[in-house]
This record gives structure tokens, sequence and C-alpha cells, in this order.
């Protein structure tokens, strides 16, 4: 079974996003970008909800060919690009880039994806990531905590039914007082 990670930049009081989809807070360190490059390049399938899908689509099919970028982004718009992806949406019409549109039941497709094929699964977007958590789908948390209080907007986590178990397997500071946490669901 293919393991299926939620990892996301968050405030530290717990928003993906703030008021009004505002994501200034979360500009990344050169190293901290890194990271999220390589997760990218390790990634055998990433799972977009709309608004995320909206996002990374608007910017990374492109991201190469802007005046002034740097190796890194060229280097992350290359393996964006590349990689396999899935998003999950009722109101996208057309997708491209490596990717392959679903608008049926997501919890069920997350399931069957997971049974399948290989690689680690990356899932993305917190509405999407909420219904995977409540179904008990998600097997690793991957929060890079912002040192800001937003005060609102998207949060990381959603209601729960019941309590979900978390083992810490790693911890790294970035620059700017940057912090990743990486926990396992134990089962």
């Amino acid at each position: 079974m293919r393991k299926l990670a939620f990892g996301m930049n968050v405030s530290l009081d717990g928003y993906t996003a703030a008021p009004g989809d505002d994501l200034g807070w979360s500009t990344p360190s050169d190293e901290l970008f890194q990271w999220w490059s390589d997760r990218v390049g390790s990634t055998g399938l990433a799972l977009y909800g709309r608004k995320l899908w909206e996002t990374m689509s608007s910017h990374w099919p492109t991201a190469d060919q802007q005046p002034g970028v740097t190796p890194a982004q060229v280097e992350f718009a290359h393996r964006w690009r590349k990689m396999p992806k899935v998003v999950f949406s009722s109101t996208t019409r057309a997708v491209d880039w490596n990717t392959r549109l679903v608008t049926s039941d997501a919890v069920a497709e997350i399931s069957r994806l997971k049974a399948e094929g290989s690689g680690p699964i990356d899932i993305g977007g917190a509405t999407l990531a909420a219904a995977a958590m409540r179904a008990g789908l998600i097997d690793e948390y991957a929060m890079v905590t912002h040192p800001v209080l937003v005060g609102g907007g998207t949060p990381f986590f959603t209601a729960l039914d019941n309590w979900v178990n978390l083992s810490l397997v790693e911890t790294r500071t970035f620059p700017d007082g940057v912090v990743l946490t990486r926990y396992r669901t134990r089962r």
C-alpha cells in the first residue's frame, strides 16, 4: 500500500492560508524552497484540491520562462510538470501538465490510488486533505510552521470524529524561524 502524506506551509495558529486565501506570509527561504522541490522530486503522485491546483497551475507551468528565474525555480518547475498529478474538483473542466481530473467521490478514488502503483502520494489542499483525514487515509503529516499568527483563514486540520495518534519522525529548523515537524500516523 502506498503512503499518503499531507504537507503544507502552516501559520503558528494553524492556518494554510490567511483570510482571503492570502499566502504572503509563507514565502520560503532558499533552503526551504529546496526542501519543497526535493519533496516534489520524490513524489510518485500528487493529489490536489481545486484551489491549490489553481494556485499551482497558474504559475509553475511557465515559471522557468519568467525573467529573473533562479536555477532552483527552474528545477522546481521541471519537477512539478513531470510529477503525475490528480485534481479533484466538481467545477474544473480541464487540466494539463501530466494531470488527470477526478469529479467523482474523492475518498473512494484516494483509497484506490493508495492500493495500486508504487511511490509515495502527496495530498495538498486543506479541503481535499480534510476528507482524507476524516476517512483515516493519511499516513504522514508534514507541517512547515512559519512564525506568524494570521488570525483565521483555512485551517490545516479539520474536525475529526476520533483521535488520530501520531509519532514524531522528524524535526528540522529552517531560516527565519520556520520549523518542519513530520509525524507518522500510528495504526
